[in-house]
């Protein structure tokens, strides 16, 4: 029998992101809109709703749909926001970020990633989201500023040059710390060099490349 998307992309949102606090109607919309299904492997197609993490390939996996909807609520986009994602994967939170914002750069370090992600939105006729290719934790630098920064990969620690790319008063959420118990963190611009540091919850992701944490030799 085939798979009814459409009943499963609600059954997602209403059976797993909503109970999991994710509240905001914006978010839950923008969930139950995006064809998730179109964003995956297609060996994956039928669990592209499933309470998992799925893989992209290089290691990297895409987020839990519960996951996606903390982070995408956490951030509380505005629909002028300009957002800058590190790490496009699939592109799936590219696009739910595209139709919460005004204008989304996204960037991966991985060549094929930034074109498979690039071709999924065009087909889903995402038109405000730039992609870009290079190495975010190491040297590729942004144009301007944002008012919010999203990694979506984890790293042992932030690397601290990401901070000037947030507009004064932004936000940037980071998943942080040593596996398996990683932090969800949510950090806001208060001026003066000042961040307000807030933890949402635990998870664990493969990291982003160069933000590994540094190997322990033992004798």
């Amino acid at each position: 029998m085939a798979m009814n998307f459409e009943q499963a992309r609600q059954n997602m949102v209403e059976n797993q992101v909503r109970p999991w606090e994710v509240l905001d109607a914006r978010v839950l919309e923008v969930l139950g809109r995006v064809r998730r299904e179109d964003f995956v492997a297609a060996e994956h197609r039928q669990l592209a709703f499933a309470d998992v993490c799925l893989p992209l390939g290089h290691g990297e996996v895409m987020m839990k749909p519960v996951l996606e909807g903390r982070v995408l609520q956490a951030l509380e986009l505005a629909p002028t926001d300009r957002v800058l994602e590190v790490g496009t994967g699939s592109g799936f939170l590219t696009a739910c970020l595209a139709g919460l914002a005004g204008e989304v750069v996204s960037v991966d370090i991985h060549a094929d990633f930034t074109a498979g992600a690039g071709a999924r939105l065009a087909a889903a006729g995402v038109s405000n989201a730039t992609l870009a290719t290079g190495d975010a934790v190491l040297d590729w630098q942004p144009q301007g500023q944002f008012d919010a920064v999203v990694l979506t990969g984890a790293v042992a620690q932030l690397p601290e040059r990401m901070l000037a790319w947030l507009k004064p008063g932004g936000r940037l959420l980071v998943i942080r710390g040593a596996s398996p118990a990683q932090q969800v963190a949510l950090l806001t611009q208060e001026g003066n060099g000042r961040y307000r540091d807030e933890v949402l919850l635990e998870t664990d992701l493969p990291y982003l490349v160069h933000a590994e944490p540094t190997r322990r030799f033992v004798f």
